[in-house]
């Protein structure tokens, strides 16, 4: 079958996120523009459109995560899952270009609704189908019971990147021992939920 348009160019797409990690550091999240990223990188500026649609897009890309998700390793229980997930979340949050753009991109989503909804399709939906992925382990190994009274993704989402997010920038609590602390205790809250009388 007949493709349309030319494949992308991995090594375009490391410059890009690389010259975004750069600048951010550098001039921080309200200094980064699109045509600096692309002075930086060496290419022309449609090329970054071509990948994100906005800045803020290609921000969150390079400073937390692609829109691709790599599969989650099963560490065998609940606990350890969630403590590993923990730990990817507090890794991606505290890199210089993380610390840089965080503030700033989530001022930027909060009050345009159309950016809001297209940066939920293309970076939350992906962490939701890994925590999906993460709760029905848990569902399999017995750890939680199966839908509906197994917790739902977005629930559990929330208790994961909120905690993270206000220690390490309202608390400005060290990273060190975050996921040791969170895993096993989100694991605890979400199994005796399940096992409380009515739940």
């Amino acid at each position: 079958m007949a493709t349309t348009g030319r494949p992308r160019d991995a090594r375009v797409d490391a410059a890009i996120l690389d010259a975004t990690r750069e600048l951010l550091a550098r001039d921080g999240y309200a200094g980064l523009t699109m045509d600096a990223v692309a002075e930086r990188a060496g290419i022309g500026k449609a090329a970054i459109y071509r990948r994100h649609a906005t800045k803020q897009e290609m921000v969150f890309a390079a400073a937390i995560h692609e829109p691709e998700l790599p599969g989650r390793p099963d560490t065998g229980s609940l606990a350890g899952d969630l403590t590993a997930l923990v730990q990817e979340i507090v890794d991606h949050l505290t890199s210089p270009a993380a610390s840089a753009a965080v503030l700033g991109l989530l001022a930027d989503l909060g009050p345009d609704s159309a950016l809001g909804v297209r940066f939920r399709e293309r970076f939350v939906t992906r962490e939701l189908a890994d925590i999906e992925s993460l709760l029905d382990r848990a569902v399999t190994r017995g750890d939680l019971p199966p839908p509906p009274s197994r917790p739902d993704a977005s629930t559990v989402h929330a208790l994961v990147t909120g905690p993270v997010f206000a220690l390490l920038y309202l608390q400005r609590t060290p990273p060190d021992g975050l996921s040791e602390r969170l895993g096993p205790l989100i694991a605890t809250a979400l199994t005796a939920a399940q096992a409380s009388p009515g739940s």
